[in-house]
């Protein structure tokens, strides 16, 4: 058995992760008819193999690669949506997945009630949640307009509203470990220079943060270190800048990335 270091926030070892698709056979009513009477033709579909990866306590580490390398699977495995199918996933910490910003939200719910709603989902109790209320209305719409609309429901919002403040709450559950999947560009400019500044408040603080993007400029200036993920293995993990030089670098005409 691998041994795990003292220092690790997260620590994968021969991670693997399968999905079975059903395929539909496609034809005359006929054929349907008789396909009924069969099993779907199956496919078993590997994302990741045998991956082997230590994030440490602190560190931003970035996952890059093109559609379909594993990175969102992977953040779901730490996340504990998915299990693996071969191999482990230790997880030390408490963790914010920002994954899809808002799954957890009710149409029919005023913005207050959603962040009592999202909130509980994401491990907060609910004095905690009372007093982080006003904060988190204050950063996810910092102006007027935007915060009177805090106590209508849900269905009234624009996605961009949604989306801050979705954002907004699970930054405010001070995670021992924060999961990002491409939602660092939310907002207009304004406020993504708000939610960068409280990225790098949550590095300062020492917590982990782990993020998938295809925005390399975003990777350059959030990142320490850098993952590149191919056909669900590990091309090259380092230094950001030389990782992302690499990725860029194995592009060709043919081939852009993602």
């Amino acid at each position: 058995m691998t041994k795990i270091p003292v220092d690790a926030a997260i620590a994968c070892s021969r991670l693997s992760k399968s999905f079975v698709v059903h395929h539909q056979v496609y034809g005359s009513v006929k054929l349907a008819a008789v396909n009924a009477l069969r099993r779907r033709p199956r496919e078993l579909i590997e994302v990741l193999k045998s991956l082997d990866l230590t994030v440490h306590r602190g560190e931003t580490v970035a996952l890059i690669g093109r559609n379909g390398s594993g990175k969102s699977t992977l953040l779901s495995l730490i996340a504990r949506v998915y299990r693996p199918t071969h191999g482990t996933i230790s997880v030390h910490g408490s963790v914010a997945p920002l994954l899809e910003l808002g799954a957890g939200f009710h149409p029919d719910l005023t913005g207050y009630e959603n962040i009592e709603l999202y909130g509980s989902i994401l491990g907060m109790g609910v004095r905690r949640i009372r007093e982080r209320m006003e904060d988190i209305v204050a950063f996810a719409f910092d102006a007027p307009d935007l915060a009177a609309k805090a106590d209508t429901p849900l269905r009234n919002y624009s996605e961009g509203m949604k989306m801050r403040l979705g954002f907004s709450i699970a930054i405010h559950t001070d995670p021992d470990i924060l999961l990002v999947d491409e939602v660092l560009a939310v907002g207009d400019e304004a406020f993504q220079a708000k939610c960068f500044r409280r990225i790098e408040e949550i590095q300062r603080s020492g917590r982990t943060i782990v993020f998938v993007s295809h925005d390399m400029p975003v990777v350059r200036r959030a990142a320490s270190r850098t993952v590149w993920l191919d056909a669900g293995t590990i091309r090259m993990d380092g230094p950001t800048e030389d990782v992302v030089e690499a990725y860029i670098s194995s592009s060709d005409r043919n081939h852009p990335i993602e």
